[in-house]
């Protein structure tokens, strides 16, 4: 007798096979014949496999036809072609042993549909309905694509710190790690003595592991990081967590042409390996989630992404004659609706927009000839905006410092990073793609707080 997987029990070759099945109950349903088909769902896949449970079973009255909805138990029997519609195999039970019962007075995962918003209060168990599960199963293909993508392509896998002294965006939004206690912080004068403090010096939890991952391809060439980062900005939008996973990119020798080329070809496969190895899931979201979001992904893959500067695509937006709720200027943020306009409006195409006004992005951006801009660049697609954002770096250690100075940042507290400019700099570029951002966009589902596991936002910390 084999163990197998619900997923390789439902496909053909597993026919005449003796097998043992382990998972949770999602239904059972009584005959009048005197047998009781029930529904099994171990994670593996979307579907559940249909057990055969015959009344010969010698716990059938006493436990089999107790079994609800959330019971876990172990299936021992022999596959065979299923006579029933719509699946392709069943499972004729030799024997069923029940490892945890699930009361179905106090189970939350009834039969009945719940609000997205309701699980969210029982995360621990969201992961048993078929959202989550088709979620979780997406996630995980698009973390495999990520690895896969940059190793393919001789990149190497950097593990940047969490707890850092620099802030890379200078947001200012981040967590504080500290081992004070707070009712009695240490003062040398009006200010806290970080002193007496672990790290002896100030130090929060990182928004972005670009930085310390720009050393490593300053050395090695090809790099990346992907891991969590934190933002403590108290926004409660279907966009925004405080807790987030990123993959940032580095590359030694790459200008913004090649940094764009490349952000391409990642998100294309992503989306490519997510709809050929989750094609069950992806059905799935299609139906229940959004109708359009196979068209809008294939599409996606099939397309050239346009590039076009940030000055003609502000030309493009104030020709258009949209009314639009945010004004648009040269040198103001596109807001979402512009971005999604370009792409689903103007353009219908993904789009790469670049050359961003100085004044808009961080010091770390190589400014170009014409001392307005810099080359940024943001990655849009439809329905979403914004997707990927990065830029070439800037190399000169003395346009550099001028930027830190321009920004009221002392380049005292980045002596590291000025050295990477000091000793044999090179033009370098990378980007950040969220993780959540991109599941989100992948799957359709309309709440970042939907597609992690365990959401952090304000006020909320307790799974």
């Amino acid at each position: 007798m084999e163990k197998l997987s619900v997923a390789e029990a439902r496909r053909a070759e597993a026919i005449g096979r003796q097998v043992r099945l382990q998972g949770w109950v999602r239904t059972r349903r009584d005959s009048k014949g005197g047998f009781s088909f029930l529904e099994l769902n171990d994670g593996s896949c979307l579907g559940n496999i249909q057990i055969v449970a015959e009344g010969a079973l010698p716990n059938y009255e006493s436990e089999v036809k107790r079994l609800s909805a959330g019971a876990s138990i172990t299936v021992e029997g022999v596959v065979r072609q299923s006579p029933a519609r719509g699946q392709l195999t069943e499972v004729q039970a030799e024997r069923i042993v029940v490892h945890g019962w699930a009361d179905p007075e106090t189970y939350p995962l009834q039969k009945k549909q719940h609000s997205f918003e309701f699980l969210r209060t029982i995360a621990h168990l969201r992961p048993r309905t078929n959202t989550f599960g088709a979620v979780t199963r997406v996630r995980n293909c698009v973390c495999r694509s990520i690895h896969h993508f940059f190793q393919q392509r001789g990149f190497l896998y950097i593990h940047t710190p969490i707890i850092t002294a620099s802030d890379c965006e200078g947001a200012g939004a981040m967590f504080r790690v500290t081992t004070l206690e707070l009712g009695q912080v240490p003062l040398r004068g009006q200010q806290v003595d970080y002193t007496r403090d672990f790290f002896e010096r100030p130090t929060y939890l990182t928004v972005s592991g670009q930085l310390q991952v720009e050393a490593f391809a300053c050395s090695l060439g090809k790099v990346y990081t992907f891991g969590p980062t934190f933002r403590a900005e108290n926004s409660n939008t279907a966009r925004h967590l405080a807790e987030f996973w990123m993959v940032e990119p580095e590359m030694a020798f790459y200008e913004l042409a090649d940094n764009m080329q490349l952000a391409e070809e990642f998100l294309k496969q992503l989306i490519s390996d997510c709809l050929a190895q989750c094609a069950e899931d992806m059905a799935f979201f299609n139906e229940r989630i959004d109708s359009q979001l196979l068209a809008t992904l294939e599409g996606i893959v099939s397309s050239s992404f346009e590039r076009l500067s940030y000055t003609e695509a502000v030309q493009m937006l104030q020709q258009a004659g949209e009314r639009f709720e945010f004004p648009v200027a040269w040198g103001r943020d596109l807001q979402a609706e512009h971005e999604r306009w370009l792409t689903e409006r103007k353009l219908r195409k993904p789009v790469i927009l670049y050359d961003y006004p100085r004044t808009l992005k961080p010091f770390y951006m190589r400014v170009n000839d014409d001392g307005r801009t810099v080359r940024a660049m943001d990655v849009l697609v439809p329905k979403v905006g914004e997707i990927i954002g990065g830029s070439q770096r800037e190399e000169r250690l003395d346009v550099l410092t001028e930027r830190m100075q321009e920004l009221h940042m002392n380049p005292d507290d980045y002596w590291w990073y000025a050295d990477l400019r000091r000793y044999g700099t090179v033009p370098h570029s990378g980007f950040g793609l969220g993780l959540e951002r991109a599941v989100q966009f992948i799957t359709g589902m309309a709440n970042i707080r939907d597609v992690i596991p365990f959401p952090r936002t304000p006020g909320n910390a307790e799974f």
